[in-house]
């Protein structure tokens, strides 16, 4: 598997994760990928993966795990199922779309 799709996420296999991505301490023990408006975020086991984010762009993070990643998404109605990544590096994207007034992100 190249890449895989939850909501308004985009998850890419990649070779390696840049140098100037910092790596994100986790809290809860989970990793919030992406943040909802509503509270119904993506997230990982943070035992599973290390967590970094692009200081650049908001709209990106990466995965690293030597281990299954299991991305997850918290909402008890409509929720996406959870996607099992392989073993890797990713990049995760935030998805945007074009509307009349420009780009705009995704809104799950």
């Amino acid at each position: 598997m190249k890449q895989a799709a939850q909501g308004d996420l985009l998850a890419r296999k990649i070779e390696t994760i840049p140098e100037t991505a910092t790596h994100v301490a986790p809290k809860d023990n989970r990793h919030v990928i992406a943040h909802s408006e509503t509270g119904h975020h993506h997230w990982v086991d943070a035992e599973a993966c290390e967590y970094f984010a692009d200081p650049g762009n908001p709209l990106i993070a990466y995965l690293a795990a030597e281990g299954p990643i299991t991305l997850h998404h918290d909402r008890s109605f409509d929720q996406h199922a959870p996607i099992t990544l392989p073993p890797g590096q990713y990049e995760i994207r935030r998805q945007r779309e074009y509307t009349p007034e420009g780009w705009r992100r995704v809104e799950d």
